[in-house]
């Protein structure tokens, strides 16, 4: 165990992006405390220091303690929270203290309020000032001390910047400041939906110009819901929006893509999701955002395909009926 006199660190959340942030953190020679659902996780990790379920493929730091008691994070005032987006309130009201930050790294929007993870968060700890990390980051990577960079965005603004970046920057590890807590969010949750779009493209085998243009067409989508929301333009054309688009529509190592490529495979979307251990939060994601675009009268058509084709339409279909849209204009265009 950890001597060190720096502040210990909360996770809450032991999946492969949780424990993968834990390693990092612990790089320092500081304690990181990680809460885990599993019993059996909890006790491997203290024990082994491994974790064999969700990143089998690194040897973790004596410094990462295990925990399956949200008490035992009372005394601790910078909590990452790693969670599955859908469960990520529900988590947040079974601490009895309040940190003082809360970095929310969970990627969604509430499936059953529409409300984006900070707002939920809000509400569940309103004494918590609330951050957003987000960025492309793939957690097997992060782990092994490869190079990354992210957005660090703070409500609480430069104070909280200043008292967060100390304690999350590492050498390989590079947040970048933003005060845009919305776009940061809005980034990071529609580039689930456009990796699954991604996948099914790669799954029917449509080749490598079919998945540039969505992904293109897809970021337009994502501008279009930030600009409605009141996000940044900048901030989604950085590492939280664009950034992580890219790496996340591009690699069989993110969930929601190869998720995709299942589906454009011919896979069952009802089978294929009650069959992962991880969460694809694609998935759930798509619905609620595809609802919130149709109240908002915003056209998002690659969403829709996504949202219909978790539904059980059939993918190459789906993919026919957007290619035989209205030909129009790139720019400009509410389309």
């Amino acid at each position: 165990m950890s001597t060190s006199d720096k502040p210990t660190i909360g996770v809450l959340g032991a999946g492969a992006w949780g424990t993968a942030l834990a390693q990092m953190l612990s790089s320092d020679g500081r304690e990181v405390l990680i809460w885990a659902l599993e019993p059996e996780l909890v006790g491997e990790i203290n024990a082994q220091h491994s974790n064999s379920l969700y990143l089998p493929s690194e040897r973790l730091d004596p410094n990462i303690r295990a925990t399956g008691e949200l008490a035992d994070f009372a005394g601790i005032e910078t909590v990452l929270v790693v969670t599955p987006a859908q469960h990520l309130g529900s988590v947040l009201r079974g601490l009895i203290k309040a940190p003082s930050d809360l970095v929310l790294c969970s990627k969604g929007i509430d499936a059953t309020s529409g409300r984006l993870m900070n707002e939920v968060a809000q509400d569940a700890q309103p004494a918590s000032e609330i951050a957003v990390l987000s960025g492309p980051t793939f957690a097997h990577e992060v782990a092994a001390g490869l190079p990354t960079a992210v957005t660090l965005a703070c409500s609480g603004g430069e104070k909280q910047w200043e008292r967060l970046s100390p304690m999350i920057a590492r050498p390989a590890f590079r947040p970048y400041y933003s005060d845009d807590v919305t776009g940061a969010e809005i980034g990071g949750s529609i580039k689930n939906v456009l990796a699954i779009a991604c996948g099914v493209v790669e799954g029917l085998k449509l080749g490598q110009n079919a998945r540039a243009a969505l992904i293109a067409r897809g970021y337009a989508e994502m501008l279009r819901f930030g600009e409605a929301l009141g996000a940044r333009t900048e901030t989604l054309a950085g590492l939280c929006g664009l950034g992580d688009l890219v790496l996340t529509c591009s690699s069989t190592s993110s969930r929601n893509f190869s998720l995709g490529k299942a589906l454009g495979e011919g896979g069952n979307a009802t089978l294929l999701l009650a069959d992962r251990r991880t969460v694809a939060e694609g998935a759930h994601t798509a619905p609620v955002l595809h609802r919130l675009a149709v109240e908002m009268g915003l056209s998002m058509p690659i969403t829709e395909a996504v949202n219909t084709i978790l539904d059980g339409a059939d993918p190459a279909w789906v993919v026919t009926e957007l290619l035989s849209r209205p030909l129009r204009a790139e720019q400009g265009s509410a389309a």
